[in-house]
């Protein structure tokens, strides 16, 4: 099966509709302290590091060839999401019923789909605890250039701000996810700081539709490298710094060799963690070597894996994995995208 013919097509319909104290010392401080200077204190607290070391071993489900765990990667700052539960979100556009399951469903409906994956998540692997999320495409490549040509439509702030209420209904955390098309992350990741410094939002940026070399979006598979997501991880770590955030997450989608150039220079910060999510539709047979071949063969830091509610139906034996089946691969995917 030919992968380029993933969601191209679908993504594109948007175009049309538009310290060192004594313990005594530092009670007596912390006692005058305002209460948000001591919670900034106790986001700087080290992790338990032997409790991270186990978890990341458990992911690595006996892999046997060295690459996982991933090596020499720093530990994160109090806060850190992964790996400690397990992200399951819903993905799409509120424009658009063919960009995913969160622009399908009212959200009552949405929430009560949503709840049923992550109960039969929490049945799969009680060991890890499950977070809903949100992860809403909020700059989507499109099919004819807009007014500065570069043929990305930036949602408007009230539909973010619907994501984000959709979210708070479940205590759900957000990923706002970039197409950037003709443009790059460098223009578009700060257009959305105003969300990226909100506690609750993370970020998501997709290669496939990264138009380096000019051409219409959904065409052709597009690409990133080190220095797109290293602008946007760095990006991430200087809000998490000076905003006295828990660390964030960084989606980077991918399903062929050449979405994602030179894996080996991206670099890891304690205030981000890394996801390289598998997104490619297809029956199970492929999607397994998809991700053997490009995210299990390319670690970074920790892994996703994509599911479609229809097009993984599309050829024989037309099944979705289940759980139970992507808990078998190593490493397991500690991030879960429904679409």
């Amino acid at each position: 099966m030919n992968l380029t013919k993933k969601l191209a097509l679908s993504f594109i319909v948007v175009s049309t509709i538009i310290g060192c104290n004594k313990k005594t010392e530092t009670k007596s401080i912390d006692k005058e302290r305002p209460k948000e200077e001591t919670e900034a204190k106790e986001l700087v607290t080290p992790i338990d590091t032997t409790a991270y070391n186990k978890k990341l071993l458990a992911l690595a489900n006996g892999d046997t060839t060295g690459l996982w765990p991933v090596k020499k990667q720093p530990y994160p700052k109090q806060g850190a999401i992964l790996p400690f539960k397990r992200v399951v979100a819903f993905y799409g556009n509120l424009y658009s019923q063919k960009m995913g399951i969160l622009g399908e469903l009212p959200p009552k409906e949405l929430w009560s789909k949503l709840n049923a994956e992550l109960e039969a998540w929490k049945k799969a692997d009680p060991t890890t605890p499950v977070q809903p999320a949100i992860h809403y495409i909020a700059v989507v490549a499109q099919g004819a250039p807009m007014n500065d040509g570069k043929y990305c439509k930036r949602m408007p702030e009230q539909q973010i701000d619907s994501a984000l209420t959709i979210a708070k209904m479940g205590n759900a955390i957000v990923f706002l996810d970039i197409q950037v098309a003709l443009s790059n992350v460098m223009n578009e990741v700060p257009l959305l700081e105003k969300y990226l410094k909100m506690p609750q939002v993370h970020l998501g940026i997709d290669p496939e539709f990264s138009m380096k070399e000019g051409n219409v979006p959904g065409r052709k598979i597009g690409n990133m490298n080190e220095t797109d997501v290293n602008f946007c991880s760095d990006y991430l770590a200087k809000l998490v710094k000076e905003n006295n955030l828990p660390p964030k997450i960084l989606i980077v989608h991918r399903f062929t060799q050449g979405m994602v150039k030179n894996y080996k220079n991206i670099r890891l910060h304690p205030e981000v963690q890394i996801v390289m999510n598998m997104d490619g539709w297809g029956e199970p047979v492929l999607k397994r070597s998809t991700y053997k071949l490009y995210i299990h063969k390319e670690p970074v830091q920790f892994t996703g894996f994509k599911l479609f509610y229809k097009n993984d139906l599309k050829k024989s034996p037309h099944i979705m994995l289940t759980p139970d089946d992507l808990l078998k691969l190593k490493p397991q995917p500690i991030y879960i995208q429904y679409q």
